[in-house]
């Protein structure tokens, strides 16, 4: 039985008369404690699936459930980490951490315990009393993941969690991000459009396709951690989902280009009629 299930979900977006499906009739599951990146073209329903996920969104068809339990709303057996890190600018790095778990409220010793291990985890020591303003982007990010983390989440979502980050740093809060989940195992679907980050962190890379979310491929990444990115096996892998991607690119360009042909058409007969020969 599946952690996490994601049962013939459809979503449509209504404007006036206007409606826009994005997703149609996706299913898929994530074992427990599995790491499953998605990744597919720019508009292809990725956010919108993992807000369903969350439980900001309500699915127009279909359902996800969570153990037995369909996701109806949002709860913190989901935790949500952003691009931008949302990280409370007026708490500390310790306040910020100890935030959800005062939510829960948990006893202060379980609270204090708790935030020495996640502090350490992250690489986070001394820099408890430092204010977000105070912090480099990695710091923000890890403090972001960890404080996440803190409320002990059967399922961690992360949106582009390193997408704010420049280049130079990407790799190493990769590696740091890795090292999170192999002391601290948590289910984990994260959207990415890396596809070496992918490859990097999860069990199993999703791609989707164009043509309303559907899932093109679902890769299993069969390397143990940590990974070696000058492996033949790994760039292997990363050739086999960057040719599948590709091919959802080209399938976007396909739909687009009907429309050009059609319109070239009509110029060149238009041409044609006034054409004195």
């Amino acid at each position: 039985m599946y952690e996490l299930e994601i049962n013939n979900v459809t979503h449509t977006f209504s404007n006036g008369r206007e409606k826009n499906t994005v997703l149609r009739d996706i299913s898929f599951g994530v074992n427990k404690n599995q790491f499953v990146s998605i990744i597919g073209p720019s508009g292809c329903g990725k956010t919108t699936l993992l807000n369903i996920v969350a439980g900001f969104l309500k699915p127009t068809g279909g359902k996800v459930t969570l153990g037995n339990q369909e996701v109806t709303r949002p709860g913190p057996d989901r935790a949500f980490v952003f691009q931008g890190y949302a990280l409370f600018p007026w708490m500390s790095v310790k306040d910020n951490i100890l935030y959800p778990m005062k939510l829960q409220k948990q006893p202060r010793e379980e609270r204090e315990r708790q935030l020495k291990e996640l502090l350490a985890l992250a690489h986070l020591e001394g820099k408890d009393n430092l204010f977000p303003h105070q912090l480099s982007g990695g710091m923000k990010q890890r403090t972001g993941v960890i404080r996440a983390l803190a409320c002990r989440p059967r399922v961690l979502l992360m949106d582009e969690p390193l997408g704010a980050v420049d280049m130079q740093m990407r790799q190493k809060l990769q590696e740091d991000i890795e090292d999170i989940f192999l002391r601290d195992t948590v289910t984990v679907m994260m959207i990415t459009h890396d596809i070496d980050e992918a490859v990097f962190l999860s069990d199993r890379v999703l791609v989707m396709s164009q043509q309303q979310g559907q899932i093109k491929a679902d890769i299993r990444i069969d390397l143990v951690h940590p990974r070696d990115r000058r492996s033949v096996q790994y760039r292997n892998y990363i050739s086999e989902v960057t040719d599948i991607l590709q091919g959802s690119n080209q399938e976007r360009r396909n739909e687009e280009k009907p429309l050009l042909l059609k319109t070239d058409k009509v110029f060149t007969e238009s041409s044609r009629e006034e054409s004195p020969g």
